[in-house]
């Protein structure tokens, strides 16, 4: 490992009265103040994010596959005492682990990973999650050729003066190709998290959250022998020669897609559900949540999820002429997805697990994430009088991933050509910011211009509900709304034979 030292004999004295000092810093305060500012589930999603930069590494060379991370898995193993992650991701080579993959930082020659999709720029998450968690800590990594092992001792974190690591170049030991990654000696602070169920819980849900794409793709992740499965993420819509004709009303996502140079973006929002009927609308602001809460935007960075289910005015909410948001957007989702193979150019925080909001790439997609969610916040505006008649109409349409939407409605490579294509659903988007850049505005069902029904709300105690249905139903469990329909039914058959 190469730290930051200072060569007194090769620094000039001129004057006989200067003194050269040591100006290096200590491990002590370098590894403090490289740790303090990440979390720990943090250092282990980094961790994980090493894992799927190997995969990337192993197929460079293949084509792009329907599930590129098919086969390939991370195991994570918690205790109070130990730490330890292993994976078959390919593994480190010999001759990057003796140039750079244990410096502190990326050297500024190095590109060996130019041609993947990663997003890591620094070079510092593996070493930053050795020392957030402990003291010691087991390096082995084998590929199909070498293999090879590193050992960081306590003793060696307080030597200032040594810098370097023993690498150890061993026999392979079996056939499977990946690193293990042991931590002990862990921190006080680590030992009493890791102890946690707490914990566990919770990075097994942020894994299902930022890996969910990867993991729908093939990869698998074990916590403790528990398989974390992902979050399913779907939109409403009814399917693609609906959408080639635009005369037809239908069911369907907004759509935009655009490259330059060595980015792409795909851009979707739609309904992932049905709208909400009153009594959940009643029941999502006074914070009983029926079901998992899938709306807002969804953020992807290179296959990683940075910002999951937003609805602030990060993503567009609640400005430039938008609502902010409310329970009766409940159905409302979307995901953007920035692919470069050069990871300075993601709106991408140094952390990893967010968002520049400043980023100029970012704030000119944004215009396009406001549009589309303007064109569901309007329909759901126009229908929310009419949640039955809605229903009626949304039953049609059926879930579908966006990525494959986005195959189904492109026949192939992003090209000028295809906006001159006969029934192209995509109409290009006139701005000089992209080599290509188009979009899908759906022609989402229009309500009946007039409508005689009008919603009637009111709020009663629920014991006094619970009576009224044991009295009509002779059951007190039905819903409040059923209570009051029948109770109106009931009411109106009476006003009418009157």
């Amino acid at each position: 490992m190469v730290g930051v030292s200072c060569s007194i004999d090769k620094l000039p004295a001129e004057d006989a009265n200067v003194v050269l000092i040591d100006a290096s810093p200590t491990k002590n305060f370098f590894v403090e103040m490289l740790t303090r500012d990440i979390e720990l589930k943090d250092a282990i999603l980094d961790l994980l994010d090493n894992c799927i930069d190997g995969i990337q590494r192993t197929t460079r060379e293949q084509n792009e596959l329907a599930n590129p991370y098919e086969g390939f898995w991370a195991k994570i193993r918690i205790t109070g005492d130990s730490f330890k992650i292993e994976d078959n991701c390919g593994g480190i080579p010999y001759t990057v682990a003796e140039n750079y993959a244990f410096r502190m930082g990326k050297p500024e020659d190095i590109n060996d990973d130019d041609d993947i999709f990663t997003i890591g720029t620094y070079g510092i998450g593996m070493k930053r999650a050795l020392f957030k968690m402990g003291r010691a800590a087991q390096v082995f990594s084998q590929t199909e050729s070498d293999a090879f092992e590193v050992n960081i001792t306590p003793d060696w974190l307080i030597r200032d003066n040594d810098w370097q690591l023993p690498l150890k170049q061993i026999e392979k030991v079996s056939e499977k190709t990946g690193t293990t990654i042991q931590i002990s000696n862990l921190r006080d602070d680590v030992k009493s998290q890791f102890d946690s169920t707490a914990f566990q819980s919770k990075l097994a849900n942020e894994i299902e959250e930022i890996y969910s794409y990867i993991i729908s793709k093939g990869f698998k992740v074990f916590i403790n022998n528990v398989n974390i499965k992902p979050r399913p993420f779907a939109l409403q819509w009814e399917g693609l020669e609906k959408l080639r004709n635009r005369d037809v009303e239908s069911i369907a996502p907004y759509l935009y897609e655009a490259k330059k140079d060595d980015v792409e973006i795909e851009l979707a929002v739609g309904f992932y559900r049905q709208l909400p009927e009153g009594e959940e609308i009643d029941d999502e602001e006074s914070g009983k949540q029926r079901s998992r809460d899938s709306a807002g935007w969804t953020i992807i960075c290179n296959d990683r999820v940075v910002v999951s289910h937003d609805k602030t005015r990060l993503t567009g909410w609640g400005e430039a002429g938008l609502p902010g948001y409310h329970a009766q957007f409940i159905a409302i989702s979307g995901t953007v997805h920035f692919k470069s193979k050069d990871a300075r150019k993601l709106p991408i925080t140094t952390t990893k697990r967010g968002i520049d909001a400043s980023s100029d790439l970012y704030l000119y997609v944004k215009d396009r994430m406001r549009e589309g969610l303007k064109v569901f916040t309007s329909y759901t505006n126009k229908w929310k009088r009419l949640p039955r008649e809605e229903k009626q109409r949304a039953k049609f349409a059926s879930p579908a991933m966006p990525a494959e939407m986005f195959d189904l409605a492109t026949d192939s490579e992003i090209d000028e050509s295809q906006f001159e294509k006969e029934k192209s659903i995509w109409r290009a988007v006139k701005s000089k910011r992209f080599d290509v850049e188009r979009r899908y505005i759906p022609n989402l069902p229009m309500p009946p211009k007039v409508s005689k029904n009008k919603r009637i709300i009111f709020s009663k105690p629920l014991q006094e509900i619970k009576e009224v249905s044991a009295y009509i139903f002779e059951n007190p469990e039905h819903s409040a709304s059923e209570v009051g329909e029948a109770c109106f039914v009931k009411a109106l058959e009476e006003a009418q034979d009157y």
